[in-house]
C-alpha cells in the first residue's frame, strides 16, 4: 500500500504491532538504523528529525499564551473554519474519547478541543494550544509531519519520534487557503488506538475539505481596487500566479518577469528590463520581445502593456508582503509569510539583489528580535541550516535543554569555515 496505510490493519495484532514498532524505534534511536515495519513516511520522518536534532526524550515548548494566543488565533484566518470544524468533529471525539486540534502553518497549535480526560492526559506532553509541533521541534508527529510534506498523514504509537508521544495515534490533513493555494496550517485528531484505522485519515481529510470549502464561501467578494492577481515567488524556482480563479504556473523566465513588473507598478522600458534580467549582455531586444509576447499570450492583452511594460491590474505579491510586514515591525507576521527565498534558482541580476535584500533583512530582523521560535525557526529551515551567525544567535537564547544541540551545530559550522570551506551564497555561512 502507500505511505498513507496505517499501522493497523482490519486483521492485525495490535499488540504484536506495536511491539514490533517499539523494537524498531529502540534500534533507530541507538544505530539510526531503520527496519520492519516502519513505512517510508514514518522512515523520512524519522530522519528528519535526527538530523533536526530533536530529542526522543523532549517535549514541546508552548509559544503563545494568553492574551498573545487569544489574540493571534482570534485574527488567523482558520477561525472562521472552527465552526464546521467543530460541527463536524464534536460528537466523534467525545464519543471517541478523542482530541481534536487546528494548527497553524508553525505547527503551533491554535484549538486542542475534545474529550476532558483525553485533554488533561495530553497536558502531560504539552499538547496543549500555543504549544508547537512542528516536526522540526518534536519530530514526527501528524500535524507537524502533515505541514512538513504539505499532505494527510497518520502517527500511531512508537511511530511519533518523541517517547511520551508513544501512548498517542493522530491523523492530521493539512489546510490551504482556498484562493491560493497558501498552506494555513493542519487539523488533527488524536486520541489511543481506535485511531489507528484507514478511517480515521479519511475522516480528518473530509474534515479538511469541509474547512476549505467554507473559507471558501467565507470569502468576502473582491472590492473594485483589490488586486486582479496574486503572485506567489518565494521558495519556488517556477512561480505561481492565480488569475481571476485560475492558478498558472510560469516558465522561470515569465516568473523573472512578473516578479520585476510587480515590484516596479509604474513599469520598465525594454532597456531597463533587459539589463535587470540577463546577466549575458549580448542577448538582443528580440529575445526579450520574443518572452513578453508569449507571455501577454498567457496573461491576457489587459494585464499586460508595453511602453514601457507594465502590468495594468494590482498584483498581490508573496514578498511584496513579507517586504511591508518587515517594515511595521511585524518580524513575526513576516517570518510566517516567508516560505524561502525568492526564486531561488534565478541568476537575474534584479532578481539576485532583490532575493538577497529581503533575505538579509528578515534574517537581521530576526536575529535582533532574539526570540528563541523566530530563530529556531530560521536556523532549522533548509535557507538558515547553515547559517553560523542565526546559530550563533540562537545559542545566546535557546532554553537550557536546547543548547547542547546548538553549541554542537555552531562550533561544526565554525570548524567547516576555520577549514576553509566555501562561505555559501547570500547570508549563510557568514560570521559574526
Amino acid at each position: 500500500m502507500t505511505d498513507a496505510w496505517v499501522a493497523l490493519e482490519p486483521g492485525c495484532d495490535p499488540g504484536e504491532r506495536l511491539g514490533a514498532l517499539r523494537r524498531a524505534y529502540d534500534t533507530f534511536a541507538s544505530a539510526g538504523r531503520i527496519e520492519r515495519p516502519v513505512r517510508p513516511v514514518v522512515a523520512d520522518s524519522w530522519r528528519r528529525s535526527a538530523r533536526a536534532r530533536v530529542s526522543p526524550e523532549g517535549h514541546a515548548r508552548v509559544e503563545l499564551a494568553d492574551d498573545d494566543l487569544g489574540t493571534y488565533r482570534d485574527s488567523h484566518p482558520l477561525a472562521r473554519a472552527m465552526p464546521v470544524v467543530r460541527e463536524l468533529t464534536g460528537a466523534y471525539a467525545r464519543d471517541g474519547e478523542h482530541l481534536v486540534a487546528v494548527c497553524d502553518v508553525r505547527g503551533r497549535l491554535l484549538w486542542v478541543e475534545g474529550d476532558a480526560a483525553s485533554r488533561r492526559r495530553a497536558e502531560r506532553m504539552n499538547f496543549v494550544p500555543g504549544a508547537r509541533w512542528a516536526e522540526s521541534s518534536v519530530g514526527t508527529n501528524a500535524p507537524g509531519t502533515a505541514l512538513a510534506l504539505d499532505r494527510p498523514v497518520q502517527v500511531f504509537a512508537a511511530e511519533h519520534f518523541l517517547r511520551p508521544a508513544h501512548p498517542w495515534t493522530c491523523a492530521a490533513a493539512p489546510l490551504h487557503d482556498p484562493r491560493t493555494g497558501r498552506l494555513l496550517g493542519a487539523v488533527d485528531i488524536t486520541g489511543g488506538d481506535g485511531l489507528a484505522h484507514p478511517h480515521s485519515l479519511a475522516f480528518v481529510q473530509a474534515v479538511a475539505r469541509a474547512a476549505e470549502s467554507h473559507l471558501a464561501l467565507c470569502a468576502p467578494p473582491p472590492s473594485a481596487d483589490a488586486p486582479v492577481a496574486s503572485l506567489h515567488a518565494l521558495g519556488r524556482d517556477e512561480a505561481l500566479l492565480v488569475l481571476r480563479g485560475a492558478r498558472v504556473r510560469l516558465s522561470r523566465r515569465h516568473s523573472e518577469i512578473l516578479v520585476l513588473l510587480a515590484r516596479r507598478p509604474e513599469g520598465l522600458t525594454g532597456e531597463k528590463l533587459l539589463y535587470e534580467l540577463y546577466e549575458d549582455a549580448s542577448v538582443t531586444p528580440v529575445t526579450l520581445r520574443a518572452e513578453l509576447s508569449r507571455l501577454r499570450r498567457l496573461l491576457g492583452p489587459d494585464l499586460l502593456h508595453s511602453r514601457p511594460y507594465r502590468l495594468t491590474a494590482p498584483v498581490d505579491a508573496d514578498f511584496a508582503a513579507v517586504a511591508r510586514r518587515l517594515g511595521s515591525g511585524a518580524v513575526a507576521a513576516a517570518m510566517g509569510a516567508y516560505a524561502g527565498p525568492l526564486l531561488p534558482g534565478s541568476r537575474a541580476p534584479a532578481v539576485v539583489r532583490l532575493r538577497r535584500r529581503l533575505e538579509d533583512e528578515l534574517r537581521a530582523a530576526v536575529v535582533a528580535r532574539a526570540d528563541p521560535g523566530l530563530l529556531t525557526d530560521w536556523a532549522y529551515s533548509p535557507w538558515g541550516e547553515d547559517d553560523l551567525v542565526a546559530w550563533q544567535a540562537l545559542a545566546s537564547v535557546a532554553p537550557v535543554r536546547q543548547r547542547p544541540v546548538v553549541h554542537a551545530r555552531v562550533r561544526e559550522l565554525d570548524a567547516e569555515l576555520g577549514n576553509g570551506a566555501t562561505p555559501a551564497t547570500g547570508p549563510q555561512r557568514r560570521r559574526r
